[in-house]
């Protein structure tokens, strides 16, 4: 048989399995299971339970799909969303559902943190200040809301973490996720007593952190391996964060590309690189990179971004890709506050309607101003500010939209590369899984396998006028989107 791997991308929405030829790369079949968030206002909210119970579903479906012997699989990998705040009881156990990233409740709490400090000393410690997404805030909020629930944790975890610790009994993560925390320290590479002291985090209750994402940390224990229908004893890897992952997938990393810029148009949208530079700005998350290399993953990212364009969609009652240049319009659409600008309690805001103006240029104006910031974003990655001109890579559900693809060419001016692997993250999980099976490197694995390659589009004309445009309205509005939230 020739050897399988399994790459798994644990989102917001769902988890993505992905079963694929170890050898050559080649995706095989991906299952597919739904998550269930909940929560109103900035609250969003999901069972870790679930999670688990859709990695169970989305693996039998892929190897359904693929006709695969589950006994020629050799490794497995997890990648997951983010930020995510998951407490545990002795027993592993959920006490409450998770605080996801685009939960905004913790706004104040992330204020307060970066007060305590100052944004400079968070910068310097963990490449990062505190913003709502980040676990840290998140901890507080449960501290300073619900006592009991920080009380009785046993054990504190990341959504990946929660299920690679499922998968084989260890408490493990790795540096790149464990960066998106706000208590690694990305200058030591370990977790940071100063911090965790301030959070009042007990460190007994966090995993241990792997020297590289593509680490094997464990073997799938027997009951994981009879809920997921594989023989005991698979290898599996240490996992990452989704952003991790995709960037592995690309081949971005030492072994790989540096300096490559990716942008990622899903639920939210990021734009990051993998470099030597470690980052230390306010308008990025100055994340590790998952390839234990020493290289960063600095990374910009947007709360909202495809789901909030198809909800303007639907208000205008128009097809997603119905969607004409903004005009004189302009839409900044934030429908869930946002997080780059650094406005969670903002809200999504139309001006410069005309009687002329069409449901077609209002759904156009909600692209440019998703697309927009994250260009702002993309400038403060190192070695692509204003005038950088290397290729971007473009992922997630939105690169397969027109709609979105031009959008971000008549804005950027730059080439864009479409890669002909759609499912990145859990592509990349499984070059992670080849490397716990294997001991290479995951980032030359996916080199190897040529998934971070596709059709390049030529650059266009950047369209001045609506940057500018849309700058000057995003400037002026600041200051009310800022106290939005506390009238």
């Amino acid at each position: 048989m020739d050897p399988l791997v399994i790459g798994v991308d644990s989102s917001t929405q769902s988890t993505k399995a992905a079963v694929v030829d170890a050898a050559s790369g080649r995706l095989l079949a991906v299952g597919r299971a739904p998550h269930t968030v909940t929560g109103e206002g900035g609250a969003r909210e999901s069972d870790p339970e679930r999670w688990w119970a859709a990695l169970a579903e989305a693996v039998a479906a892929a190897l359904a799909e693929a006709g695969a012997d589950p006994r020629a699989v050799t490794g497995l990998a997890v990648a997951g969303q983010q930020h995510g705040l998951v407490v545990l009881d002795g027993a592993g156990r959920p006490l409450r559902p998770a605080l996801l990233w685009n939960d905004t409740r913790s706004a104040p709490q992330a204020a307060a943190l970066t007060g305590a400090l100052g944004a400079g000393a968070w910068l310097e410690r963990t490449g990062s200040v505190p913003v709502a997404s980040m676990t840290a805030a998140k901890w507080r909020w449960l501290r300073e809301n619900e006592p009991r629930s920080a009380d009785a944790a046993a054990a504190v975890r990341l959504p990946h973490d929660f299920l690679t610790e499922r998968l084989t009994g260890t408490a493990a993560t790795d540096p790149g996720d464990a960066s998106g925390t706000c208590w690694y320290s990305t200058a030591t590479g370990a977790w940071d007593p100063e911090l965790l002291a301030l959070l009042e985090l007990d460190p007994a209750l966090l995993p241990r952190v792997a020297p590289s994402a593509g680490t094997r940390v464990g073997t799938l224990t027997a009951a994981a391996a009879e809920a997921l229908g594989l023989p005991g004893g698979v290898p599996v890897a240490a996992g990452t964060g989704d952003n991790m992952a995709a960037a592995v997938g690309l081949g971005l990393g030492a072994r790989g590309l540096l300096d490559h810029p990716a942008v990622s148009l899903g639920t939210s949208g990021t734009v990051f690189a993998a470099t030597r530079t470690r980052p230390a700005t306010a308008a990025l998350a100055g994340f590790a990179a998952a390839d234990g290399h020493g290289t960063y993953l600095p990374l910009g990212c947007t709360l909202n971004c495809t789901l909030a364009v198809d909800r303007m969609a639907a208000l205008l009652g128009l097809d997603r890709e119905d969607a004409a240049p903004g005009g004189e319009a302009v839409v900044l659409p934030y429908l869930d506050g946002e997080r780059t600008p650094d406005l969670p309690g903002a809200a999504g805001l139309i001006t410069g309607v005309r009687h002329t103006t069409t449901p077609q240029q209002l759904l156009g104006a909600a692209y440019e101003g998703a697309v927009v910031a994250l260009l702002r974003a993309l400038e403060e990655l190192p070695a692509q500010g204003a005038g950088g001109d290397a290729p971007l890579r473009l992922v997630g559900g939105g690169a397969r939209g027109r709609a979105w693809v031009e959008t971000v060419r008549r804005l950027s001016g730059r080439p864009v590369v479409l890669p002909r692997t759609t499912e990145l993250v859990a592509v990349g999980a499984a070059a992670l899984a080849a490397g716990a099976a294997t001991g290479d490197d995951p980032v030359a694995v996916a080199t190897a396998w040529g998934t971070g390659g596709g059709e390049t589009l030529p650059p266009v004309a950047p369209d001045r006028d609506t940057l500018d445009r849309i700058a000057s309205v995003l400037d002026r509005a600041t200051p009310l989107l800022t106290t939005q939230g506390h009238r």
